[in-house]
């Protein structure tokens, strides 16, 4: 059942940054638990692999809050080496789908409003902001310590590509940026491959030489540190194939999926989001589900034909239990979800209370 959301879309991401979260993620009320925990994820001890991945959770207030609720794997919201500021509100909006948003479908304009209905899904569009290092690493390094028993933190963040700035200038900053979210003391540092201008192609995920580049310095940098790619989805299977064959063995994980983009308007068919280069937006909720379970799928057949350990890390349209028990069942080792727990804040607890 829906509830108030914890990221209030009706406000701008900087309201939402100093007043957050709302609803229920703010009551103060935590899931308590009395074993122990079992499940063994990049050498780290969870209740359960499952959490809140890279986006809703703005600051270490809100991971905080999402801890007390019984995620017990979140990401802090990817950040960057730089300030970098956030794309003109509104950046959530109601996706009005039918059924599944399939590429096809995709490729046809995509109505959204405020309008919040089940089965849920939305637009996001926020330009990756980051605030500066000198903010971000003791904010992040407070979410680290946040983390109970049976609880980890990810480490989100990206490189930027500066104009006049060469490949290696773009790598480095990558660079950069793992070692800054090192050292706050998060324990898995997860890069972000899966949004728009970065890289040769349209998404930077899809540039398989470029992403082993990136990934094999990162690594370079961080050592034993564990390290996620996220990824979008791949609709060729060869392609997909190539990254893992030469990514698989450097890192030690992937998460898939982000979001499906797609031209995003109003009922009069204008953009629905202000500003140039927004007509094209991220749509993620209950109708890429489909996408998310098929990219698991495929990532863990991979993994067994290529003899690789990396785990698998699956999001996209997890707003139950039963989605959660879906993608465990296609073998992914942790399951994300984004927009389920932004308007489910007890969908950990009910996961827990099912399985348990």
């Amino acid at each position: 059942m829906m509830e108030q959301p914890f990221y209030d879309p009706q406000l701008s991401y900087e309201a939402n940054f100093e007043t957050g979260p709302f609803g229920a993620f703010a009551d103060g009320e935590q899931l308590h638990r009395l074993d122990e925990p079992q499940v063994e994820f990049l050498g780290q001890k969870l209740f359960q692999p499952f959490g809140i991945p890279a986006g809703p959770l703005i600051n270490g207030k809100f991971v905080a809050a999402a801890f007390a609720k019984g995620f017990d794997l979140n990401v802090y919201k990817t950040v960057r080496t730089k300030f970098y500021p956030c794309h003109p509100n509104p950046n959530v909006l109601a996706a009005k789908i039918e059924g599944e948003l399939s590429l096809e479908r995709a490729q046809q304009p995509v109505v959204a409003d405020e309008n919040y209905e089940e089965p849920l899904s939305i637009t996001n569009s926020f330009g990756v902001p980051s605030m500066d290092p000198d903010w971000w690493q003791p904010d992040m390094a407070a979410a680290v310590q946040a983390a109970g028993k049976g609880q980890a933190l990810i480490g989100g963040f990206q490189g930027t590509k500066l104009p006049g700035g060469s490949v290696q200038d773009f790598i480095d900053d990558y660079v950069l940026g793992a070692r800054l979210v090192k050292e706050t003391g998060a324990p898995i540092l997860a890069a972000n491959l899966s949004c728009p201008n970065e890289g040769t192609a349209e998404l930077l995920c899809f540039d398989v030489e470029r992403v082993r580049q990136i990934a094999d310095q990162i690594k370079n940098e961080i050592g034993n540190t564990p390290l996620l790619l996220k990824l979008a989805y791949f609709a060729e299977e060869a392609h997909l194939a190539e990254l893992v064959a030469k990514v698989g063995p450097i890192v030690d994980g992937l998460i898939a999926i982000n979001t499906i983009p797609a031209l995003v308007v109003n009922e009069a068919g204008k953009p629905a989001l202000p500003g140039k280069g927004r007509e094209r937006s991220g749509i993620c909720g209950a109708s890429i589900k489909w996408a998310g379970l098929e990219m698991v799928k495929r990532l863990v057949q991979l993994r067994a034909e290529y003899d690789q350990q990396f785990v698998v890390v699956g999001v996209g349209g997890v707003m139950s239990a039963q989605d959660y028990a879906d993608y465990r069942q296609l073998g992914a080792d942790a399951v994300l979800s984004a927009t389920g727990a932004m308007w489910q804040p007890h969908l950990a607890m009910e996961i827990w209370e099912e399985r348990n």
